[in-house]
């Protein structure tokens, strides 16, 4: 089954559900920002994505700004621990098949994604 790791405050990430729900996908939703995911499931979901974790957060965010300076390479260690802390500073959504996950953004990634 598709899971999807999702923030209910993510104009993208509402968009995407609405694009399984009329197109009739089931999926589970794992709301990040009510139930966090543990550092063991992040380095899991990143194994995933075949990402570092600086890759996928939220670079515009405040909470990036405050954990990072703009020059400073981000460790990804501590890229870990702010997202366990901070799950909003992630780009969502994020959806996870089996082994394999993906950004769920654009719309066009989402396609391709449960069609292969």
């Amino acid at each position: 089954m598709l899971k999807v790791i999702h923030n209910n405050k993510c104009p993208k990430s509402k968009a995407i559900l609405e694009y399984l729900d009329e197109n009739d996908i089931k999926f589970q939703i794992i709301d990040i920002s009510r139930e966090p995911l543990s550092l063991f499931e992040l380095r899991t979901l990143f194994k995933k994505l075949n990402k570092r974790p600086s890759k996928i957060l939220r670079k515009s965010a405040e909470l990036f700004k405050e954990h990072f300076s703009q020059a400073e390479t981000v460790n990804e260690e501590k890229a870990l621990e702010v997202i366990a802390e901070h799950p909003e500073v992630i780009q969502c959504p994020i959806l996870i098949k089996g082994k394999i996950a993906m950004p769920g953004n654009p719309l066009e990634n989402v396609k391709f994604f449960i069609e292969n």
